[in-house]
Order: C-alpha cells, then structure tokens, then sequence
C-alpha cells in the first residue's frame, strides 16, 4: 500500500516538474538561425517554434520560392513557357517593325515585344527549370514564399508593361507590313508570270519565224533545180 502511495507521489511529481520545465522555457524565444548552419539540428532547447510572423528562418539561397521576372531584360524567346511542366508561363509575344527594339542588361538584341507575360504560382511545382534555360537571367527566384491571396487569380502574376493601346497598335503594325509583304510577293508573282508568258510568246514567235524561213528556203531551192 505504501508503495503504491509513493510510486502515485513520484509520478505526479515528474508530471509537475515537466509541466512547469515548460511554462518557464517556453517563454525564452528559438534562437534564430538558417537550415545551412551546422548546429541548425542540434537546438534542443527553448521554444521548438519560432514567432512567425514576427520571427522568420533564413530563406536559404538555393531555396526555391516566387518567381519573378525582370521584364527589361526578356527577350521573349519563349524557352521558359516551352520548359515548363505544368504550363504555368503564358507569353504572347509581338514582332517589331523597326527592327531592334533595344538591348538587355548583357547586351541581347531584342526584337520582340511581350505583349503577354503571366505567371500562375498557382499551378507552378518550383522546379526552376524556366531559370535555368533563360539565356538573360531574366526569369528568377526570389526568397518570397508567403503569399496568401483570398481568390486564386490573384496568384496568377502579370509581368508585361504594355498598355493595351499599345498591344494593338503593335499588332496593327504588324498586320500592315504582313499585308504589304504579302502584296509585293503577289505583284512579284504576276510580274513573274507575265515576263514568262512574254518569253514563252517571243520564244514562239522566233520558231515560227525560224520554221517559216526554212519553208522559204526549201522552196527556192525546188524552183531553182526546175530551172536548171
């Protein structure tokens, strides 16, 4: 019976000193540091959390978060939409009229306008192939992971700077000088054609000439030999 009474004592005791190890521990705040450090597994004591959001962990620089797109420097080659898996990189893209339209920061031509340029982190898996085949390093990874949106087209990010207005007027231009190239190569065609129709015409008026004269010739020559 005694026994029983001090074993009860004992465990109610360990019980107590465990709960209140934690009330005065958990007011000590987690020692902040970044998943690379050595000692990041080995932090056993104070709070297991930390106070998010007011505390955060150190985004690790290989970390795969936001993407982001410096549109100045995009050339709107379309590699990173064509890479991705899930297709979450729509780009519509516009041809310049005038050639080139300016220069990124290491100096690529660029001769595309980007008309279009949304990114859905809705549907994106992080895997940043689009980073690795951007020939400009224009398309990025930044350390922003927390995005909390109350409707999920808000996740879907609009990079392109154009105006609408702007938009089509590119594309009328474009329109324009595809027309124009299209009736040139069309008047070439029939100027083509009729220079062709005019050397088959030429060529077949000198064979009928040529015929002709044979003829002539054979004649003259019949009559001659009657006379002799």
């Amino acid at each position: 019976m005694v026994n029983k009474f001090l074993n009860g004592l004992n465990t109610a005791w360990r019980g107590l000193t465990l709960t209140l190890k934690h009330l005065f521990v958990g007011n000590f705040k987690r020692k902040v540091v970044s998943v690379t450090d050595n000692n990041y597994f080995k932090l056993q004591e104070d709070t297991n959390t930390i106070q998010y959001p007011k505390q955060a962990l150190p985004s690790p620089e290989v970390g795969r978060y936001q993407l982001d797109v410096e549109i100045d420097d995009c050339i709107v080659c379309d590699l990173c939409a064509k890479v991705c898996p899930v297709n979450c990189i729509d780009i519509e893209s516009i041809k310049s009229t005038e050639g080139s339209i300016g220069e990124t920061s290491d100096g690529s031509k660029k001769m595309l306008y980007a008309a279009k340029f949304d990114i859905d982190m809705a549907k994106c898996m992080y895997c940043g192939l689009c980073t690795i085949v951007c020939p400009t390093e224009c398309i990025v990874m930044t350390n922003q992971y927390d995005k909390t949106v109350f409707e999920l087209s808000d996740l879907t990010y609009q990079f392109s700077d154009m105006a609408p207005e702007a938009v089509a007027e590119k594309k009328m231009l474009v329109e324009k000088q595809n027309a124009e190239r299209e009736a040139a190569k069309e008047a070439k065609k029939k100027a083509d054609e009729a220079k062709r129709q005019a050397d088959e015409a030429k060529k077949k008026a000198e064979e009928e000439k040529r015929k002709a004269d044979e003829n002539k010739g054979g004649e003259e020559d019949g009559e001659g030999g009657v006379l002799a």
